[in-house]
């Protein structure tokens, strides 16, 4: 994965190096991702972020690369178990003081995305995964609300992918 300089506001790193994580495994594995789709790719700005010219530059070297390489290829069972890796590894940050999601219900609806994937239980469909609301936990623990909202619509957009070519 490239390195890319620190600024004092710039691309969230999490999203940022889950992103690149994704293409390279996506591409790796097969090509599950388009050229269109990494040019749709946006990130928060943060605080102490990824340099974001550094960071579209490389993202527009991975869609240009794509576009060179012909039309996608269906995805098979390695851009499946990829979907499912990438999906089994995402670690949300807390809200601190701020209002959050309630884990308990991302994470069900994570394990469902995940038994669908397996085929161990029905198949989670993209417009399950970007209407889902959870509840919001204003004391105690919850997840960042940007951050799993990003994650999800990263989400959806792979499943849809995977309905296109029949998966």
């Amino acid at each position: 994965m490239p390195r890319f300089p620190v600024v004092l506001r710039g691309y969230d790193r999490g999203q940022v190096d889950a992103a690149l994580d994704f293409i390279e495994r996506s591409v790796r594995d097969g090509g599950a991702i388009t050229a269109d789709q990494i040019g749709r790719v946006r990130f928060d700005v943060a605080v102490r972020g990824y340099d974001q010219r550094s960071v579209d530059d490389c993202l527009r070297e991975w869609e240009l690369r794509l576009r060179s390489a012909g039309p996608p290829r269906p995805p098979g069972r390695t851009q499946i178990r990829s979907l499912a890796a990438w999906v089994e590894g995402i670690r949300f940050s807390g809200s601190g003081m701020r209002p959050g999601y309630d884990p308990r219900e991302v994470d069900d609806l994570l394990d469902r995305v995940l038994a669908g994937l397996s085929a161990g239980g029905p198949p989670v469909a993209a417009h399950e995964v970007s209407g889902c609301v959870f509840r919001r936990v204003r004391f105690g623990y919850g997840y960042d609300e940007q951050e799993v909202d990003h994650f999800l619509d990263r989400l959806a957009a792979a499943l849809d992918e995977l309905r296109l070519h029949g998966h």
